[in-house]
């Protein structure tokens, strides 16, 4: 096992990366970013690992961008803002990178960011109890970490709108029927399922999996590069915005923003 502050890494037959950061809701922040890259290149050169299964410790998998990421964000300009978040996207975004599939195992909250680090895994599975959502809008931020494309490919543009507009949360059994997480169990049940799903990828012809994996993947990320373009722009408009402001005060005194559109 190899450890960071932010990331803990398992390898073997069936890996593990694990977010962790549990006090702060295993929420992002650049170091843990940058070690999700290093732990997806050791994965990459362990010639052992068939499967890897992504967690966070913790009550919640991923709670999106760190505000104190954000806030830092607010005094950039527009231009150090928009390559910051190229930079950020990028580190997590790695997890795409992965030779073999990947697992997210979704007990808890994942939104924003941190559900888009879920959709670019290869499979997702969730407690029936977990809210998952892309909630950019409601901390009046464009979405970002590349949902632009990322959810639509997952559940289909209509839907996509949808909760990419309104911000709003899903139950894991609501992400189970709009196709955004294969299957939700109860939470005690989720560790066998996802043990269970990755001993059936880990016990397939690997140069096979690993080729479907790519196939899969291949118009995805050819397709990413300018979404994720078009969000680092639109976010480092929105760090400068009053809304924006709005939102870090209105997270650190624990009541909800009032947007004024400025």
């Amino acid at each position: 096992m190899t450890e960071s502050s932010s990331v803990i890494l398992r390898l073997g037959r069936i890996a593990e990366i694990v977010l962790n950061r549990p006090d702060k809701h295993n929420a992002m922040t650049a170091d843990m970013g940058l070690a999700v890259e290093r732990a997806v290149q050791s994965v990459n050169e362990d010639t052992t690992t068939r499967v890897v299964l992504v967690r966070g410790s913790g009550r919640a998998f991923c709670a999106g961008g760190d505000f104190s990421f954000i806030d830092a964000a607010s005094r950039r300009s527009p231009e150090d803002n928009r390559v910051a978040m190229l930079r950020f996207y990028a580190s997590y975004l790695s997890i795409q990178a992965l030779r073999v599939p990947s697992i997210a195992v979704l007990h808890g909250a994942t939104v924003g960011a941190g559900l888009c680090f879920a959709l670019a895994c290869d499979v997702r599975l969730a407690a029936r109890e977990a809210k998952l959502g892309a909630n950019f809008v409601r901390v009046g931020l464009h979405p970002g970490m590349g949902c632009t494309a990322l959810l639509p490919h997952v559940v289909g543009p209509s839907r996509a709108t949808e909760l990419l507009l309104s911000g709003r949360l899903l139950t894991g059994d609501e992400a189970e029927r709009i196709g955004l997480v294969s299957r939700a169990v109860e939470r005690d049940g989720l560790d066998a399922l996802a043990a269970e799903t990755a001993e059936a990828i880990a016990s397939a012809a690997p140069i096979a999996v690993q080729q479907t994996k790519a196939t899969l993947s291949d118009a995805l990320r050819r397709e990413l590069g300018g979404a994720l373009e078009r969000e680092a722009r639109a976010q480092a408009i929105d760090f400068t915005t009053a809304d924006l402001a709005e939102a870090v005060a209105a997270f650190g005194a624990g009541r909800g923003p009032e947007f004024r559109g400025r």
